[in-house]
């Protein structure tokens, strides 16, 4: 077995005593581990870095991504949320499947295990990193950006006792404004995907608001500053601005009203 702690120290060179290919799948296979250090230190660095790299072919590329969507279903929380990770990285990378949405979208919004930080487990994040993907997902060409947008409107509505931390709302708020400057979203698209949010935070009671509207409120003012400022998808390039941005502030107002009386 490599010494993978050493690959890291030495800056992720590639071993040269065994084949690429098994060493894709040794990493692939420490991505279920239940220690972090194993996970996410070594085999999730490793590979993120190596797809970063261009040391993958878009064959083992596509194989990978395969491997990693059957993860979607996996008994382990660790290897469900480590899957969308190294699918974004393959996404960003170039390599895409349109077969990989489907088992994405049902995983993202069925989780109902949304731990950020577990003592043992380390990072499991499922929201956070689904939101990564859904985020790369949405400025693939062939995805419709509208789909991307009314899954994480969908993720944020399901009922849940989770109250969004660790950046979560960030994350999943700049994943929306990705797709919000998709240039062939219509007007129409570009707004209506938050009906749902105000339909449902209308209706929270006297006795509180839900954990799932409080996180979509939330995560929403992010979704309001990036489309008011422009959103950073390059960080070497200037801001993107968002095609439809006046008509979707004032429809994002609508939702931040359905909560409190502070908005006119």
């Amino acid at each position: 077995m490599t010494d993978w702690a050493r690959v890291r120290a030495d800056g992720f060179p590639v071993p040269t005593d065994r084949p690429l290919a098994e060493l894709v799948g040794e990493l692939s296979g420490m991505l279920r581990s239940p220690d972090p250090a194993v996970r996410d230190g070594q085999a999730y660095s490793t590979l993120a870095t190596w797809i970063g790299k261009g040391v993958l072919s878009t064959q083992q590329l596509r194989a990978l991504g395969d491997e990693m969507v059957g993860r979607f279903g996996d008994e382990e929380i660790q290897a469900r949320t480590f899957a969308p990770l190294i699918l974004d990285s393959i996404v960003s990378a170039g390599v895409f499947e349109p077969a990989w949405v489907p088992p994405f979208e049902r995983w993202y919004v069925a989780e109902e295990d949304l731990r950020g930080y577990d003592p043992k487990l380390g990072w499991l994040h499922a929201m956070a990193h689904g939101s990564d993907l859904l985020g790369s997902l949405a400025l693939v060409p062939a995805v419709e950006p509208v789909e991307m947008l009314r899954l994480g409107i969908g993720r944020l509505l399901t009922p849940t006792d989770h109250v969004m931390q660790d950046l979560e709302d960030d994350r999943l708020g700049f994943a929306l404004s990705a797709a919000l400057t998709r240039p062939d979203l219509s007007a129409a698209d570009a707004t209506s995907w938050l009906d749902p949010a105000v339909r449902a935070i209308s209706m929270h009671t006297v006795g509180g608001i839900a954990p799932e509207s409080s996180n979509t409120l939330r995560t929403l003012r992010v979704v309001y500053a990036m489309v008011d400022n422009g959103v950073l998808l390059d960080r070497e390039k200037p801001a993107v601005r968002v095609r439809h941005r006046d008509a979707i502030k004032v429809k994002l107002v609508d939702v931040f009203r359905a909560a409190t009386p502070y908005y006119f």
